[in-house]
């Protein structure tokens, strides 16, 4: 059975089958003015609504195929020691098992949400909601909802309680939407990339095209980073597309006892 590990997730057969078919019904495309707060109309270069997939898709660009695990984005993580040797250790146990045909569990088998900046990653395709005051990321893969906040100071560090998605807060420098985020949970990592409490995750979207965009990407954590972690990932708008239901049940999956994961009915 064919299966492929994405950012340390699991991605199987199971769940291309069990993904539903998209609803390949017209949909207009987003006007090239959109409100995006209460005073302002930005331009086409500011109007990040919309579906969006990778360009070229996370499959094609990794190489992925039945028993070989997805890169995560060049050149890698400049991690201390003794960091760096245990995650390339556990990187290599992961794709060991998934040779082996017995890819062992995480995030994606658990059905746990893929948190920032993992989301982004559109293995599926996102959608991106403005309105006022806030940017919306709406994931098909199991319908994960992320929220930035426009010009939102942050909260205290003691007031900052960690999650899958963080806070984050959003500025327009001139046509360029940055986004930083604070406050991860611990046991969210990006490919299994250890963290702490300090890390702190910029994006900054540009639409570099008609239906064209690109995200830049800087993940800082003194505690555990030699150097930020930076790499870029480009998307393309479909206007065709609308994403449908995508609930993780388990349909196909089984958590072993061991930690591994099979795939069958129930």
């Amino acid at each position: 059975m064919r299966i492929q590990n994405v950012s340390g997730l699991v991605v199987s057969a199971s769940i291309l089958l069990t993904a539903p078919t998209a609803i390949a019904a017209e949909v207009k495309p987003a006007h090239a003015l959109a409100r995006v707060s209460d005073n302002a109309i930005m331009s086409a270069e500011h109007n990040l609504t919309g579906v969006w997939e990778r360009d070229p898709s996370p499959f094609e660009e990794g190489g992925a195929g039945a028993a070989e695990d997805m890169p995560p984005p060049r050149p890698g993580p400049n991690l201390k020691e003794p960091f760096a040797a245990e995650w390339k250790a556990l990187r290599a146990k992961r794709q060991a098992a998934l040779d082996a045909g017995k890819p062992l569990a995480d995030s994606s088998t658990l059905c746990l949400p893929e948190g920032t900046p993992t989301i982004m990653q559109a293995i599926y395709p996102i959608q991106i909601l403005q309105t006022p005051g806030q940017v919306t990321v709406l994931a098909e893969l199991y319908m994960q909802t992320r929220r930035i906040y426009m010009n939102a100071p942050f909260p205290k560090r003691g007031d900052l309680e960690p999650t899958f998605y963080g806070f984050s807060s959003a500025r327009w420098e001139n046509k360029t939407l940055v986004v930083t985020t604070r406050g991860l949970q611990e046991s969210m990592q990006f490919f299994e990339i250890p963290h702490s409490d300090q890390m702190v995750v910029t994006e900054r979207y540009q639409i570099t095209g008609p239906d064209k965009m690109r995200i830049d990407f800087s993940i800082e954590d003194p505690a555990y980073l030699k150097s930020p972690y930076r790499w870029t990932w480009r998307y393309k708008r479909n206007h065709k597309y609308r994403i449908p239901e995508y609930v993780c049940d388990h349909s196909l999956e089984k958590i072993n006892p061991d930690g591994t994961v099979s795939f069958e009915p129930k």
